[in-house]
């Protein structure tokens, strides 16, 4: 009993030189092999939250085997919250989707899509609801130059770079309903 208890990982954190858990107090048999076969370390951002946490992509070959926290990281410090640190089924989760997949309006059926009919059938859609919502002016002849027929509403994991392009983007097709979650 008294080895079990000595090999959990929160205990070997409170009774070992480790108090951070950022070293060897958390690492197991089966993370340190992940870690010590790849081939390179690659620095990254999780891409869950507006946070910015640093991660450490462990890849060999073009395979990523772990994704831990970045000690080096002054936002993280090395610590990861838990959907950070189960950022790595994002890339090799067996559920993943890796191609587009459509539903035809009023279908049952999904069906795979080459990628540019799917990026073609989106500017279409955004082009025509951006004409379909144009004003022009306001019923006083005050110019208007905007479009009702769309908005944006980004997701918390974007960051600052990547909202200032969106609403660029979204600014230039002459929408003024744009939103993100950065600032939540």
């Amino acid at each position: 009993m008294r080895k079990l208890l000595a090999s959990w990982p929160v205990v070997r954190q409170l009774t070992g030189p480790d108090h951070l858990g950022l070293g060897a107090a958390v690492a197991t048999p089966q993370t340190t092999a992940r870690t010590a076969t790849a081939d390179r370390v690659v620095p990254s951002v999780c891409p869950y939250c507006a946070v910015g946490c640093g991660q450490r992509v462990y890849v060999k070959g073009a395979k990523v085997t772990q994704i831990e926290g970045d000690p080096d990281s002054p936002i993280s410090l090395g610590r990861l919250c838990p959907k950070g640190s189960a950022s790595m089924q994002l890339v090799t989760g067996d559920q993943r989707l890796t191609k587009v997949r459509y539903r035809r309006p009023h279908g049952t059926e999904w069906e795979d899509l080459p990628l540019h009919q799917a990026m073609d059938m989106i500017a279409d859609r955004v082009l025509a609801a951006r004409e379909a919502g144009w004003q022009d002016t306001d019923e006083r002849g005050r110019r208007l130059n905007r479009t009702m027929g769309f908005a944006h509403l980004g997701g918390a994991t974007l960051d600052n770079e990547e909202n200032y392009l969106i609403k660029k983007l979204y600014t230039a097709l002459g929408a003024i309903q744009i939103e993100n979650q950065a600032r939540v």
